[in-house]
């Protein structure tokens, strides 16, 4: 009988395969209310994220959003309103279009869903009534709820991904923080213990149809298809 392969140990979440709770120990959300303003505290750095984060003071409350381009620690940030700054907080209604946001909130409320790594960016599309069409940065326009809260402006940490990843150790690091897999062994590669594709016996995946409601580690292969063989 064969040990668990990596599907099932990664669902099982022992130690090798869960990341550290210290990653995740900011919680990215939005002030209770959209009023006044806020202080740039500190920009500090995150494992869980791929862009900086902000600490912000508003009067009795403190939290953390993605940091904006060019944003700076003392400056004051603005909560509400259709004025169009940097940083700026406010309802998706109140942005006018081809403005460029991010953190945007799925619903009203939620703490921000939408558009959080590093360099990107989203543009507000048409507006019509009380829904928004935002243009994604897939350059597909999603809608949503014009009561929906966003920050406009681009997150920082734009070039990350310009200097390549020298070492094989460095990307090791680099997943393991997020608990990322890498590198990912190609199933035929494993032995047959490993994996139901396994050996070196003829070097393509068996042809298998897992049921549709297999567990992890037997649904492999053909996953329900229309239909097998060659097409006549």
């Amino acid at each position: 009988m064969g040990k668990r392969i990596i599907t099932q140990a990664r669902g099982k979440g022992s130690h090798t395969y869960r990341v550290k709770k210290q990653a995740f120990k900011y919680k990215l959300k939005y002030p209770r209310n959209l009023e006044g303003e806020g202080t740039v505290i500190k920009l500090l750095d995150s494992a869980a994220h791929s862009a900086p984060l902000a600490k912000i003071k508003a009067g009795d409350q403190t939290f953390y959003m993605p940091a904006f381009k060019m944003m700076v620690e003392g400056q004051k940030i603005k909560f509400g309103g259709d004025k169009v700054e940097y940083g700026t907080i406010t309802e998706l209604k109140n942005i006018p279009i081809k403005t460029k946001i991010y953190n945007i909130e799925s619903r009203p409320k939620d703490g921000g869903v939408f558009i959080k790594t590093g360099g990107n960016s989203a543009m507000v599309g048409k507006v019509i009534g009380n829904d928004v069409f935002v243009i994604m940065p897939s350059k597909k326009e999603k809608k949503f709820n014009g009561n929906c809260r966003a920050i406009i402006g681009v997150v920082a940490g734009a070039g990350r991904l310009d200097k390549p990843v020298i070492k094989a150790g460095k990307k090791f690091h680099m997943k393991k923080s997020k608990s990322k897999l890498w590198p990912r062994t190609s199933a035929v590669k494993m032995n047959a213990i490993d994996h139901p594709f396994g050996s070196g016996r003829a070097k393509n995946p068996k042809s298998k149809i897992a049921k549709r409601n297999a567990p992890p580690g037997r649904k492999v292969g053909l996953l329900r298809p229309r239909r097998t063989g060659y097409k006549r």
